[in-house]
């Protein structure tokens, strides 16, 4: 316990070792709506991370992403990098890891670093590196077979966010739309908010999924106040085959969610666009952070 509470500390103390007044200062006077606030999801630029991590991390910074989610951790390291030199590489170019993705091992019980694997220094990684929350990113289709499949899921992030509030980390639930399909004649999303401990787990609302799902995200604030700090802001384009675009170029209705970001309970929402027709993320995600300049929060 004492190595959690070290852990835990030492990571706050870093994170804010690095959020200087001048950032902070440049983030509400130059920039105007919410796109200061607007985070990454690293995903979105995954094959230039592998040819280039720190160089990739740096080109998202001078777009203006300065608070990042991660991706790919694997035993201790993202994209070959220690937790250490991952830190370094992001205190230089001054950006903060809030958050990052993980799986739950279940179809891949040998890889080291999943919520069934590893769990403890997975999340005293994720501390060292300063995060506030850690998130279980995905289902295989072999995890979500049944209903029972998303209660033994509700146990198990139950169960991690506890580990994960020792180290100071929120624990939460990333959804994509098969979580809104019903499966043995329920909403497995319904269950999971149902079945999840209020403290111990919060929801990453994926905006894109939710539209693609049909399904009314305010509604979802409305009825879960106050649990949904994260969000991912992804656009989906006009035509049949609502393909991801860059925010602000799809139909989704961006103004009016963010008028109700404090009933969700918004802390940080992540700009992530899964895949691209312009082969260009680089572009993409510019063209997003541009136009949520024009966004403002009532």
């Amino acid at each position: 316990m004492e190595r959690r509470k070290f852990i835990r500390n030492a990571g706050i103390a870093s994170a804010l070792a690095f959020v200087s007044p001048s950032i902070l200062a440049s983030c509400s006077s130059n920039v105007q709506g919410v796109a200061g606030e607007a985070g990454l999801q690293i995903y979105t630029l995954r094959k230039s991370l592998e040819e280039d991590f720190k160089g990739t991390i740096e080109r998202a910074a001078k777009i203006g992403y300065k608070n990042l989610e991660l991706f790919n951790y694997s035993n201790g390291k993202y994209f070959g990098n220690s937790i250490k030199e991952v830190k370094s590489i992001f205190n230089n170019l001054g950006v903060k890891a809030k958050s990052s993705h993980v799986l739950t091992g279940w179809s891949m019980p040998d890889n080291v670093g999943t919520m069934t694997n590893d769990w403890e220094r997975t999340v005293a990684d994720a501390a060292e590196l300063g995060q506030s929350y850690i998130v279980c990113a995905y289902l295989f289709d072999s995890e979500r077979k049944s209903i029972d499949d998303y209660k033994n899921l509700s146990d198990l992030l139950n169960s991690c966010g506890e580990t994960a509030k020792e180290y100071g980390l929120q624990m939460a639930y990333h959804n994509h739309d098969f979580e809104f399909m019903k499966l043995d004649g329920e909403i497995p999303y319904d269950l999971l908010l149902s079945e999840c401990d209020l403290n111990l787990v919060k929801f990453e609302l994926d905006l894109y999924w939710t539209a693609r799902a049909g399904v009314d995200p305010i509604q979802y604030f409305k009825d879960n106040e106050g649990r949904f700090p994260l969000w991912h802001v992804k656009d989906m384009a006009a035509g049949e085959d609502q393909f991801f675009s860059a925010v602000g170029e799809g139909v989704i209705d961006w103004k009016n969610i963010f008028n109700h970001a404090s009933t969700a309970g918004l802390k940080q929402f992540f700009v992530e666009q899964d895949d691209t027709k312009s082969g260009k993320p680089f572009e993409e995600i510019t063209k997003s952070y541009e136009y949520l300049k024009g966004i403002k929060k009532s």
